[in-house]
């Protein structure tokens, strides 16, 4: 009670500093019921009718300016139905801008739980019909609601969004000064929270399922007597996900907004079938519980609207692309900068890239099949680039996050060095000649050794990598490797290393001078205990 207590207050004083609504009278075990307090920090708070609430969480996307997305791999390459689950590269993208004069990453906002009863039939009095009344708050109600249809989710979602924008001005996050929006998730959105997101690294990604410390049972319903035992269960009584997403792999199965296409080796099949169906349910053996399971959902049977009793609702909050004028031309800047390629060292071509090059050159031709032939190259010649840029990206982040990790080790190597030095002055001064002694010294001198060739191996690739890559393109990069670590609990400790590797890169492409001790001073000295 002491941490609702205080959810309500922070509640409370948010809607008293933007006059946006005031907080829930639901007790917040009926809109955020999970056990665990800590996971319920940086929760966003939405107000539902009957004088509810819906609990959201933020899915970081590590890129910050409007062209960007960022790389990930989803599906699964599996020997059972390999027509309808399939392991493949796609790029995500969040809708909302965190904020900063500089930023570096973007979000969506995901629903913490699935859909509950008591939120479904708090949004049904919103249909005008004077017989639906608020639905009074109990436990029983905090089962996932299933048993409707594609469409009434849809629905519901924009009765929803309909309802914040005009009963509680301001409430919903913003892009561009422009409201979000409630609605179904993209197969993707759902998949990379699914898997963890940016809470987790990319090999913890790459599981089946993202980590847990304990069983499945201890943060999944599946079917079994072990588990769900063929029934639904109240939302969120399990663990979370790292992103503090409960409920995401079992219980019932979500909805997605996408339409649902199978699968053809390398690519998605052309027939076009009905919507996606991700996750597992009640029924599903504790083997099918995987972030890349995906079904078929119909939007009708042979009655009317299609209507699953294992399948729920999960939404998340969203913005439009195209908000204004002034994010439309920077979103023309973006694109006519994507591809543009290096920069020609011809002095007479003044600055400009092979790809202006052959735009300008097109620009003259008279000819319009030629005209047109030049136009197509200079686009294979952008993708090409393009391609190329992206992987120059993914290595100089690679190279950010090997950077950390060796500073942390001299750190680590350097201490232990001073440690085993001071001991030996301390106990050694009078006799050095003594047995011990002389074997503290040999062990001296191998340490010093072994974190001289760490020093040698830090330097190379600190100087391979700024010679390689250059300070500007480095420098775009920091920030989204900051944000990467930020999200993810078990790596944000190297942040501060990240910043030291980052400082000593920038002072050898200032003076092109090689700095090892000081280097190596600069870990040492990064964290004191």
């Amino acid at each position: 009670m002491k941490f609702e207590s205080a959810l309500l207050a922070a509640l409370t004083l948010a809607a008293a500093t933007s006059g946006a609504h005031a907080a829930p009278k639901w007790d917040a075990r009926y809109y955020n019921p999970g056990k665990d307090p800590k996971a319920a920090e940086g929760d966003v708070i939405l107000p539902m009718p009957c004088d509810g609430a819906m609990a959201f969480r933020k899915v970081v996307v590590p890129v910050g300016r409007p062209m960007d997305d960022y790389l990930v791999n989803v599906g699964e390459q599996s020997p059972e139905y390999p027509f309808v689950t399939q392991a493949r590269q796609a790029y995500i993208a969040g809708s909302f801008t965190e904020p900063g004069k500089n930023p570096s990453s973007r979000y969506y906002l995901m629903a913490k739980y699935e859909l509950s009863v008591l939120q479904y039939q708090s949004l049904q009095t919103l249909e005008g019909d004077p017989g639906k009344t608020c639905p009074t708050p109990e436990q029983i109600k905090l089962l996932p609601v299933t048993g409707i249809s594609w469409f009434e989710a849809q629905n519901l979602a924009n009765r929803y969004s309909v309802w914040l924008r005009t009963q509680q001005k301001n409430v919903l996050p913003k892009e561009d000064g422009i409201s979000g929006f409630v609605r179904l998730p993209t197969e993707v959105e759902w998949e990379f929270a699914a898997r963890g997101g940016m809470g987790v690294d990319s090999a913890a990604r790459a599981e089946a399922r993202y980590p847990m410390d304990g069983e499945l049972r201890d943060y999944e319903w599946y079917g079994g007597p072990q588990s769900a035992n063929g029934k639904a269960q109240l939302v969120g009584r399990l663990k979370p996900n790292p992103l503090g997403l409960y409920d995401m792999l079992g219980n019932v199965a979500e909805m997605t907004s996408d339409a649902f296409h199978l699968s053809k080796l390398d690519r998605p099949h052309g027939g076009t079938g009905a919507y996606v169906i991700r996750g597992g349910d009640f029924r599903s053996k504790e083997a099918d519980l995987r972030s890349a399971a995906r079904r078929e959902g119909n939007y009708y049977d042979e009655d009317g609207d299609m209507k699953d009793k294992t399948v729920g609702v999960r939404w998340v909050v969203a913005a439009p692309e195209l908000t204004s004028k002034g994010r439309t031309e920077q979103l023309e800047k973006g694109w006519a900068e994507l591809g543009s390629g290096q920069v020609s060292a011809d002095a007479a071509n003044k600055g400009k890239s092979a790809v202006e090059e052959l735009g300008d050159l097109a620009g003259k031709v008279e000819d319009g099949k030629l005209k047109e032939q030049l136009k197509d190259l200079e686009g294979k010649l952008r993708a090409s680039n393009l391609a190329q840029e992206e992987a120059r990206d993914q290595a100089i982040r690679a190279s950010l996050n090997l950077g950390a990790f060796l500073c942390t080790k001299l750190r680590d190597d350097g201490r232990y060095v001073q440690f085993v030095q001071k001991t030996y002055s301390e106990v050694c001064a009078a006799t050095p000649d003594a047995a011990d002694c002389a074997q503290y010294k040999s062990n001296i001198e191998k340490r010093r050794y072994e974190l001289g060739e760490t020093t040698q191996y830090y330097a190379s690739s600190l100087i391979d990598a700024a010679t390689l890559y250059g300070r500007e393109n480095i420098a775009k990069q920091v920030p989204v490797i900051l944000k990467t670590l930020e999200q993810n609990e078990k790596l944000k400790g190297l942040m501060p290393y990240l910043s030291v590797y980052w400082g000593n890169q920038q002072a050898y492409l200032k003076t092109w001078k090689v700095d090892k001790d000081g280097w190596l001073a600069a870990c040492v000295a990064a964290v004191k205990n």
